[in-house]
This record gives C-alpha cells, sequence and structure tokens, in this order.
C-alpha cells in the first residue's frame, strides 16, 4: 500500500507539473501572439524580448530583423543603444559612490561644476529622482539636468564616467557587450553588430545612430548581459539592498521615480521599471520585485517607447507593459490586448482599473497611429467614448497621457486637414483644469492648453498658458518653451 500510496503521489506531482507547464507554455504563446501584433501595429522592424525569473531566462524571443535591406534577422547577436536606460546604471553608480562615503546626496549640484548654473537649494538627489525643476523636491518632471551627474560622478570618484561604469559594473560582471558608445569609430563589427536604425515617416525609412554617452543616455548593450546586470540588482550584489530599496523606492509620496528608475503601483503591485527612447531606438525594463521577474524589451525603432508617452511616468500606457501584466503577472491572458471599437464587451468593464487602463492605452497608441494612418483618429475617439461612457467620473482617473490623448486627436485633425475635430472638447477642459490646479507650473498641460485655446480662437485664454510656461521659475528650457515663445512672438 505505501507503494501505491507513492506511485500516486508521483502521478500526481507529475500531472500537476505537466499542467503549470502547459499553463505557462500558453502564457507564453499568448504573449508571443500580442508581440508579433505589436510590432506589426507599431511597424517595429526588430524587437528582442526576455523575460528572467528568479535569476534565470524562462522566455526569449527575436522578432523581426536587425537589417531590413539586406534581410538579416533579428538575433542574438544584434546590439542596441538602450538609452536612458542608461539612467538606471548611473543610479547604481551613485549609490556605491554614497556607500563609499565619497558622496553625499544632499551635497549641491554646483559644488560639482565648473559654474553654478542652478539654484543652490537643488540638491544631488534632487536631480536623480527628477524633482529639481519647479518646487525643488516636491514635483517630478523628468528632466535633461540628470546629465549633470556625469560631473558628480567623476569629480567625486576621481575618475571618468567611463572609467568607473567599467570597473563598478562591467568589469565586475563580465558584460562584454555593454559599452558606452561615443563615436562612429567604436561601431563593433564581424559578429556582433549594432541593429541598424530605422524611422517611422512615409513608411518605415533608414535613420541613424544618436552618439555620445552621459549619466543619461549612451550605453549598447543586449539582453543576454542586460539579464545578468538584472540578476546583481535583484540578489544585491551590486549594491546593498538598503541601497537598491532607496532607488526603487519613490523620492516624495506623489513621484512616480525614485534614484534613476520609476517605480508605481498598479493593482497592489509595485512595478520598477525604466524606458529608452531615441529618434531610432527604444528600450524598456520593467521589473515585479514581488514575483522576483524582470521584462526586458528592445527595439530598433521609437515605437516601444514613443506612442506612450512614459516621460510621464505611467507605465500602463504601454500596450507591451500591459500585454505582459495580463499574461504573466494578473493572469488575465485570456482577455484580448487589442479592442475593436465598434465590438467593446461591456461585459469586461468588471475588471474595472485593469481593463480601462488597457483600453485607455489603446486609445493613445490609436491617436499617435493616426499621424500616419489618419483612420485611426476615429477608432481612438470610439474607444474614449467607450470608456467615458462606463466610467462617466473620468476626472478620477484623467491624467496627462489622456489629456495628452485629447490634444493629439485635435492636432491630428488639424494638421491633416480632416475638419474640426470637437468630441472631447469639454474633458480637455475639465482635464487640464484639474491637473493645473494640482500643479500650477505644470508646461506639458500648460502647452496642451495653450495649444487647445489658439485652435479655438480665443487668444487671450492661449497666451495666458504661453506665458506660464515661459515665466515659470527654475525650469529648464525644453520643446514646450520653444513653442510657447514662438507663438508669444507671433501674437
Amino acid at each position: 500500500m505505501k507503494f501505491l500510496s507513492k506511485i500516486i503521489i508521483l502521478v500526481l506531482v507529475i500531472s500537476g507539473c505537466s499542467k503549470k507547464s502547459g499553463k505557462s507554455f500558453n502564457t507564453s504563446e499568448k504573449f508571443t501572439s500580442e508581440l508579433r501584433e505589436l510590432k506589426e501595429y507599431f511597424k517595429i522592424p526588430g524587437l528582442a524580448v526576455s523575460i528572467e525569473k528568479d535569476g534565470n531566462t524562462i522566455y526569449q524571443k527575436y522578432l523581426g530583423v536587425s537589417d531590413i535591406d539586406n534581410k538579416v534577422k533579428l538575433d542574438s547577436t544584434a546590439l542596441f543603444p538602450i538609452a536612458s536606460i542608461t539612467k538606471v546604471f548611473s543610479g547604481v553608480l551613485i549609490s556605491k559612490l554614497v556607500a563609499q562615503e565619497k558622496l553625499s546626496l544632499n551635497d549641491p549640484i554646483n559644488k560639482f561644476l565648473p559654474k553654478p548654473i542652478l539654484g543652490d537649494s537643488i540638491l544631488i538627489k534632487h536631480i536623480l529622482s527628477h524633482t529639481s525643476q519647479g518646487e525643488v523636491g516636491k514635483e517630478f518632471y523628468y528632466s535633461s539636468r540628470f546629465g549633470l551627474l556625469t560631473k558628480v560622478i567623476e569629480q567625486s570618484s576621481g575618475k571618468t564616467f567611463a572609467e568607473l561604469l567599467n570597473q563598478e559594473i562591467l568589469l565586475p560582471l563580465k558584460l562584454e557587450n555593454t559599452f558606452l558608445l561615443k563615436d562612429s569609430t567604436q561601431l563593433p563589427t564581424g559578429k556582433r553588430i549594432i541593429a541598424k536604425p530605422y524611422i517611422l515617416d512615409n513608411g518605415i525609412e533608414n535613420g541613424f545612430i544618436d552618439f555620445g554617452y552621459s549619466s543619461s543616455t549612451g550605453i549598447v548593450s543586449n539582453l543576454s548581459d542586460l539579464a545578468i546586470f538584472n540578476k546583481a540588482l535583484d540578489n544585491n550584489s551590486l549594491i546593498s539592498k538598503e541601497s537598491k530599496d532607496k532607488m526603487f523606492s519613490s523620492f516624495t509620496t506623489d513621484s512616480p521615480y525614485g534614484f534613476g528608475i520609476f517605480n508605481q503601483e498598479f493593482q497592489k503591485t509595485k512595478l520598477v521599471w525604466a524606458y529608452g527612447q531615441y529618434d531610432c531606438y527604444s528600450s524598456l525594463l520593467l521589473k515585479i520585485p514581488a514575483k522576483n521577474i524582470t521584462l526586458t524589451i528592445l527595439a530598433n525603432n521609437s515605437l516601444l517607447s514613443d506612442p506612450a508617452r512614459l516621460i510621464y511616468g505611467d507605465a500602463t500606457s504601454s500596450l507591451f507593459v500591459m500585454s505582459f501584466l495580463k499574461n504573466h503577472i494578473f493572469e488575465f491572458d485570456k482577455m484580448e490586448l487589442f479592442e475593436k471599437q465598434d465590438t467593446i464587451p461591456k461585459t469586461n468593464f468588471s475588471n474595472n482599473e485593469f481593463y480601462r487602463k488597457k483600453i485607455l492605452a489603446q486609445a493613445l497608441a490609436e491617436s499617435y497611429m493616426a499621424r500616419f494612418q489618419p483612420e485611426k483618429l476615429k477608432s481612438s475617439a470610439a474607444l474614449l467614448h467607450a470608456v467615458f461612457s462606463e466610467y462617466p467620473d473620468y476626472l478620477e482617473y484623467a491624467d496627462l497621457n489622456l489629456l495628452h490623448n485629447l490634444s493629439f486627436l485635435k492636432d491630428v485633425a488639424f494638421y491633416m486637414e480632416l475638419g474640426e475635430f470637437n468630441d472631447f472638447d469639454t474633458q480637455i477642459e475639465r482635464i487640464g483644469e484639474k491637473i493645473l490646479n494640482n500643479q500650477p507650473e505644470n508646461p506639458y498641460a500648460h502647452s496642451y492648453m495653450g495649444v487647445y485655446y489658439d485652435r479655438k480662437g480665443n487668444t487671450e485664454k492661449a497666451k495666458y498658458h504661453f506665458e506660464k510656461i515661459v515665466n515659470a521659475k527654475n525650469f529648464s528650457k525644453n520643446w514646450y518653451t520653444n513653442e510657447a515663445q514662438s507663438w508669444l512672438n507671433d501674437n
């Protein structure tokens, strides 16, 4: 009987493992199918995707090509510029210097610069957390000022940024395919090459590589090296758990950013993430610490990142993120990623926040793609109408991404001469007011509202918003500054 019992138990264990493996396989199969769908949707030539769980690679796919003209399939030999994911490496270097007592996060940034260029109240921790603009230490605005940390790292360590990166991260982890790309003389040849860059304009066109590096950007890497780097972060071999927890935690209660990396809570689950975006490359790093799982995606055009406006700090605005979360984290794999605007199954709205977020992510993507395919203006609008119908209290979940989506639809209609598009004027005005009540200096919201009122012929209100941008204290110049000043010069 004991022998029979052991056999029964063994059969049950094997059966259970098979069932679990089958579920994992089906989930991964669904995820792969959606990745292919997203790749086609965003016209991305090549996608490299990896998932690590408990330090082991459990999923890896290379979809598409690294070179269209020569029909070179994307594979593990391809390298990618990772743009702003470089900031995560810089966050680690800063954390190491702090632990070595070579640096204090409370040091003024001006201490490390050839001459003072910012206010004395702006400290290293404010630059590192993107809270140096507006009211210092209080408000998150993703800023190019992060690049000033290059000088901080070099002055405090006595080494160049490249030397310290090599000494503290690349050599110890044996990251043989990771380096800072200064100029074209560093372009690898032979077996290891950088995937060709592409840009979406009049179809998929040849692009260009951005050269130069700083604490903000410039690293080139691949999936295997990034997996090693992620594992070292997870097991605290690069920096202590205490240092990592500071990196991964919000600098202020309302901020989506810690030290060199984003974080947020969604569906009672903490997401820690970073993204990269050049004109012709994009990248995504998403960690779920509670499950010790990491997603990495690399692409050779900008559309892995650009349509989702990740700069505002919400990873769930990305359809790539939502696909991963629903298939590998929340077990919503039976839910379709894309909805057809005329057949949205209202019963699925019972998932509330997740389902709403997924549709809003699609609506945001549709508005972006409308610049290439005007018919997507209607599909984005239909999705938004459906969400507003099911969730009429839109001010409760409205954010910059939603304001951007609504405003962008008007832009598409205007520039493509599709006639006036006033479907969401009420929402634009109310959402803009809500955001600016909470963040009176928010330059993005002022830009959207300034353009909105300009198109409505309300010069007085447009002028108010553009002047708020130009006259704002403690903001570095950006695209919105130039556009606001240009409008004021002309009006």
